[in-house]
């Protein structure tokens, strides 16, 4: 079999937790079936990393579309009348566009993945052009796909609840976290990490999050405040600002000792575990998730969890990581207090259990979900209504 994947969405560094889906269940899939011929379609910005990426697999090749994605209009230009012009001349029997959009029109059968639906729940995330484009490029790549793939029982529920999708044409593919996170970094190593990243820092909560509004770091900074008195610990904020970065910045001022929170962005995937692996608590206070691959993540990374029960987050958590009984900085400041006065027994007992939980979640899943997902798609080609947002 030969499948397209059009990675035209993809600008490493920018598009979050939807590199890593492409990027690690793509991996997984080359793994599994070894017979598989994969034409990957890049734009300028992510030809070479794509290519660096799966280096190991002489059976995934590059196809380069000589344009920039950071112009959104230019990419979906590009996306809708070029890339339908490469497939034929590679011969595609499905092709695959992991990152919510897809052309109209293609001569070969389409799946298209739709992690979640911010866009119709937090609009703040967006610019008035931006959601608005996004909705509608979202709706005519359901149209045009045989197959939906999503991310979690969430986000299919969100699916049927917002738009005509039936049931068999949505197929759910969880995520995992790479192994490397489970994977203890020696004691030495995690020290020099941690003395470069957080110079004179022993203790410390982390939060792992661009500041986009549904994200809540604001929240989790104001619990901070309240904490700042009682415990000795820093808050370490890794991510990029965006579109809710005025309000953080606001309660970010409020602190009695704004030097106790540390920003840090574009760190390597190595010195992310060893922020992970360091911290004493993972705080992730986010009011939407399609999924909340953080929190699996740190789970992995023996580091408790203080969450929201919101969108998909308990059904990567489970019972194995603490929800604070409401996302407002009161309730997360107490949550986060009793975590940290636990005793190490019980700590490290559910360390133990949460790892163990972590575990059922893994990329070869997601790719032996999402092969079938294909085949199916194939099978189903012509046989797709029209899919309507209510």
């Amino acid at each position: 079999m030969k499948i397209g994947v059009n990675a035209l969405f993809l600008i490493p560094g920018e598009v979050g937790g939807s590199q890593t889906y492409l990027i690690e269940t793509l991996r997984a899939m080359l793994r599994r079936y070894p017979q598989l011929q994969v034409v990957c379609f890049t734009n300028l910005e992510n030809h070479t990393y794509l290519k660096t990426c799966f280096a190991a697999y002489p059976n995934a090749e590059q196809v380069r579309l000589k344009f920039r994605a950071e112009n959104r209009f230019v990419r979906i230009l590009r996306e809708q009348f070029e890339l339908p012009l490469k497939t034929p001349s590679k011969t595609i029997d499905v092709l695959w566009s992991p990152g919510y959009t897809a052309p109209m029109r293609a001569s070969c059968p389409q799946a298209v993945s739709v992690l979640d639906l911010q866009f119709k729940h937090h609009p703040e995330d967006f610019t008035l052009s931006a959601r608005l484009a996004t909705n509608a490029m979202v709706r005519l790549a359901m149209r045009s796909a045989d197959i939906v793939l999503t991310i979690s029982e969430f986000s299919k529920s969100e699916l049927l609840r917002y738009t005509s999708l039936p049931a068999s044409r949505i197929v759910v593919t969880p995520l995992a976290a790479a192994d490397a996170f489970a994977e203890k970094i020696s004691p030495d190593e995690l020290q020099e990490r941690l003395n470069r990243l957080l110079p004179g820092v022993s203790r410390y909560i982390l939060s792992v999050s661009n500041s986009y509004p549904h994200k809540n770091l604001d929240t989790l900074v104001n619990a901070f405040g309240i904490l700042q008195k009682r415990i000795p610990h820093h808050l370490v904020i890794v991510g990029k600002p965006r579109r809710g970065e005025e309000k953080l910045r606001d309660a970010l001022s409020g602190l009695g000792d704004a030097g106790r929170c540390i920003r840090l962005q574009g760190v390597s995937q190595q010195d992310l575990i060893a922020l992970y692996q360091g911290a004493e608590l993972f705080a992730f206070p986010s009011l939407y998730e399609g999924f909340g691959l953080p929190v699996l993540e740190a789970m992995q990374a023996g580091v408790p969890v203080v969450t929201t029960s919101m969108a998909a987050i308990p059904e990567v958590g489970g019972d194995f990581v603490v929800y604070a009984g409401r996302p407002d900085a009161e309730s997360f400041a107490a949550t986060m207090l009793e975590v940290i006065q636990w005793n190490s027994t019980f700590r490290s007992n559910f360390i133990a259990a949460a790892k163990n939980w972590a575990k059922r979640f893994v990329w070869e899943n997601t790719a032996e979900k999402t092969m079938q997902a294909l085949i199916q798609a194939a099978k189903a080609h012509g046989r797709k209504g029209e899919p309507k947002f209510s």
